[in-house]
């Protein structure tokens, strides 16, 4: 298991952008299960849907995201940071609210280099509340100095 110490030297994210709270399972280069623990206090809960609070689907998409990187770093692979390059198949199945703990499942789909396409599922007490595959980019941010943003 990798606890909330281990993910921050891991992980560049920090609150409120840090969406995982532990690594439960781990294969180097092949999958990995995150746990993120949804709670009232989320500060995204004040402006999404106040009154009936729903936790926005692009955040569980970076929580599973942010377990991809965890699976990247810990495979071996150099850098600080890992961006997104694509977000493909997106399927949100049902709502997560506060209260819920998500399980953060991904498995390595292809690796080229620190180019890597993941597939991942989130899920609430074994029910299926978010998919996606998506692709990243593994790199230092000093390699992106001078890259010009269009």
């Amino acid at each position: 298991m990798i606890n909330i110490m281990e993910i921050l030297k891991t992980l560049p994210h920090r609150y409120p952008f840090l969406m995982v709270d532990k690594v439960i399972e781990l294969v180097p280069g092949e999958t990995a299960v995150g746990v993120k623990n949804v709670t009232i206090n989320e500060p995204f809960f004040q402006g999404h849907f106040p009154g009936n609070p729903v936790m926005p689907g692009v955040l569980i998409v970076e929580a599973l995201a942010q377990v991809s990187g965890i699976l990247a770093f810990k495979s071996g692979i150099e850098g600080n940071t890992v961006y997104f390059m694509s977000i493909e198949k997106a399927k949100f199945r049902r709502p997560v609210l506060p209260g819920d703990s998500l399980k953060l499942m991904v498995k390595t789909v292809q690796k080229r280099g620190k180019v890597w396409k993941f597939s991942g599922r989130a899920t609430v007490e074994e029910n299926t509340v978010a998919e996606a595959e998506f692709t990243a980019m593994i790199t230092d941010t000093k390699d992106l100095a001078g890259v010009e943003v269009k």
